[in-house]
């Protein structure tokens, strides 16, 4: 349950300080900004020869970053629509999902054992950010359904794979990435709600105060995750440099 939470609040602090950095700085400066630190960030994770919790997460809060900035990019950018961009990212995840399958003959998380096989989980990680990002602003913007609505919406759809493999014994792979995946629209939702403006249909918050507190809220559960590290943490990569997730 902590590894879906902190996810979550990745996802969130992700949308939320990418829609903040646009606003203190040039955008053209902010995404190359995010993405030398989500470069700077997977190096780090790349070299690590056991799970770090802190290093783990921060990784994943850039993907947030940057994963934000490039769905923002194709639609603000290059005027795609977000109905074409959430296809597109779609069938990049799809990809990448059937390029690692095709090759590593497994998408299992607990198998993540090489350096190639981690080379793909970050694609498909940046892939959901991304496709989940463009997802939620479909339905919120595209679809006029609001910020609050979306993510209500996003919060019962992400039942489907908990009671799915729960009750219905789906498999552990096809329930995790489906989870995954709805993470990020959810979390993306309710950081544009507490952020955006009233008039917005939001809280009014500000994006600046919405990534502080999820960033402190994140500080303490990476924190707490380090002093619970699981037993493989402290095993070589070839037991994995991520941590066991359900």
């Amino acid at each position: 349950m902590v590894f879906w939470v902190t996810k979550g609040v990745s996802t969130a602090l992700g949308e939320a300080l990418s829609d903040f950095s646009i606003h203190v700085m040039p955008p053209v400066v902010a995404v190359l900004l995010g993405f030398a630190l989500f470069v700077g960030a997977l190096v780090l994770q790349l070299t690590r020869r056991r799970y770090v919790a802190g290093i783990y997460w921060l990784t994943v809060a850039m993907v947030g970053v940057f994963g934000t900035m490039a769905a923002d990019v194709v639609h603000v950018v290059l005027g795609a629509p977000y109905a074409v961009s959430a296809i597109a990212y779609a069938v990049l995840l799809a990809l990448v999902f059937a390029g690692w399958r095709a090759i590593e003959r497994t998408l299992d998380v607990h198998e993540i054992t090489t350096t190639r096989r981690e080379l793909f989980y970050w694609a498909a990680v940046v892939g959901t950010f991304a496709m989940g990002t463009a997802v939620g602003d479909l339905t919120a913007v595209g679809l006029g359904l609001g910020y609050a609505p979306s993510m209500a919406l996003f919060a019962l759809l992400i039942l489907i794979p908990a009671f799915g493999y729960r009750l219905l014994h789906w498999n552990g792979v096809f329930a995790f990435w489906f989870a995954y995946v709805l993470t990020r629209p959810l979390g993306a939702s309710l950081a544009d709600w507490l952020g955006k403006p009233v008039g917005e249909g939001g809280v009014g918050l500000g994006a600046g105060w919405v990534s502080l507190g999820f960033a402190a809220v994140m500080l303490g559960l990476v924190v707490s995750a380090g002093l619970r590290a699981p037993a493989g943490a402290v095993l070589p990569k070839t037991a994995s440099a991520i941590p066991p997730q359900p």
